[in-house]
């Protein structure tokens, strides 16, 4: 299993370095190279990733700044020429604090513990995923919950964990990623959407401006990595 990175800094040799060490890392996947946090805003609305190497020092706003307006975080590694921020950037769960110039052996010293809590989580969704046709179980609060795959409208990621809302009844919240889910599910029934979402197709009553309506209250919307696919399960489906 690769793990997918986003390198971030405005300085472009250093961006350009962060990346070459991501594509020299076998366990490691270089999805882009952006030169500002707004970039990389853009990027992480059509892209799943799992960790962000995150310069501190950028303009407008800054790496620290950026992270926290993040409301799914990824795992984050900072690097910086200032090591006043370490302390800082721990309090906003950073994995790692880089000091430049980053050599290769600190960055892949950052990138293993990154790759340990990774193999953590995936083992522990092997065992967290049981599916049939019409049903999975999934582990919540220490407990086995059956869900029928028809009582599912959509399933939200929020970080180390997936939200399965249900019709009447209360969402089911797992510790599995979005990935593991979407390869356990019909795909004739089960679409992903979005990076954070997964809608069941059988329960789209309304759609507007590419965004999927439910319960009248709940916008999902429909991001421009997955906007074709949609478009042809509508032209397909839809009068």
């Amino acid at each position: 299993m690769t793990i997918k990175c986003l390198a971030i800094d405005d300085e472009p040799l250093a961006v350009r370095k962060i990346g070459s060490y991501i594509q020299k890392t076998p366990f490691l996947e270089l999805v882009g190279e952006c030169r500002n946090a707004f970039e990389a805003i853009d990027l992480l609305n059509q892209e799943e990733v799992q960790l962000l190497f995150v310069d501190i020092n950028m303009p407008e706003l800054n790496g620290m700044e950026f992270v926290k307006t993040l409301t799914i975080k990824p795992y984050i590694v900072f690097t910086t020429a200032y090591s006043e921020y370490a302390v800082e950037g721990f309090k906003v769960d950073a994995i790692d604090y880089l000091l430049k110039p980053v050599d290769y052996s600190s960055f892949l010293k950052a990138a293993n513990k990154v790759k340990a809590l990774v193999d953590l989580k995936t083992a522990g969704s092997v065992e967290t995923l049981s599916t049939s046709p019409e049903h999975l179980f999934v582990k919540s609060e220490y407990k086995l919950v059956r869900i029928e795959l028809n009582d599912i409208t959509y399933i939200e990621s929020q970080h180390e964990y997936i939200k399965i809302n249900l019709i009447n009844r209360k969402p089911v919240m797992t510790m599995v990623s979005l990935k593991a889910i979407e390869d356990q599910l019909p795909i004739d029934q089960f679409m992903r959407v979005h990076r954070s979402f997964i809608v069941n197709l059988k329960k789209i009553t309304t759609i507007e401006r590419n965004r999927i309506l439910f319960d009248d209250k709940v916008l999902i919307p429909v991001s421009d990595q997955y906007k074709d696919k949609f478009q042809k399960y509508i032209d397909e489906y839809f009068i």
